[in-house]
């Protein structure tokens, strides 16, 4: 059982403080992802919404997989609980000077996928950082934790998936 999931336990026993140190880990990844599919203003309701949903179902949790996974699971069940209520938000509609061109799409694309490669296979150090700074947008302090691992050291793979990533982007332009 990790430090997550003994918090979870305690949320179930009623631990107000515990709730509170799940949030201050867990809300602004959360919250990172809840942006990309809700409107800003109504990211800050469905995450209290989601919490309040943990503290009813904390004692439900089976500690099967990630808590983090588990709380994403109803964070993202609040969110389509939303959007039921409100209406999905509009679709921002690109201008038609900015249109993008289906080749230049692919060739961005694989730009993409050629810097990621340059992080090297899955599961890798300098990918994981990659994943949980840039992707999951996480701090310095909760990747450290994540990964059990000194906050210098992931200072110094971030730095080293930056050149990595630079490099590549550089090697696919010319």
């Amino acid at each position: 059982m990790d430090d997550d999931d003994a918090l979870i336990v305690a949320v179930a026993a009623d631990d107000d403080a515990a709730l509170r140190e799940l949030f201050g880990r867990h809300a602004p990844w959360l919250a990172s992802r809840l942006r990309r599919v809700l409107p800003a203003d109504a990211v800050e309701d469905v995450l209290q919404e989601t919490f309040l949903a943990v503290w009813r179902g904390a004692a439900g949790y089976r500690p099967q997989a990630k808590a983090g996974g588990w709380l994403w699971g109803i964070a993202s069940r609040q969110a389509a609980l939303w959007m039921r209520r409100h209406g999905r938000p509009p679709e921002p509609q690109a201008p038609a000077a900015e249109a993008v061109d289906p080749q230049e799409r692919v060739l961005a694309r694989m730009e993409i996928e050629e810097a990621v490669q340059a992080l090297g296979e899955p599961g890798s150090a300098e990918r994981e950082v990659w994943r949980l700074l840039y992707v999951e947008d996480r701090t310095v302090a909760d990747v450290a934790q994540v990964m059990g691992i000194p906050p210098g050291t992931v200072k110094s793979r971030a730095f080293r998936v930056r050149r990595l990533l630079q490099a590549a982007l550089g090697r696919a332009a010319t």
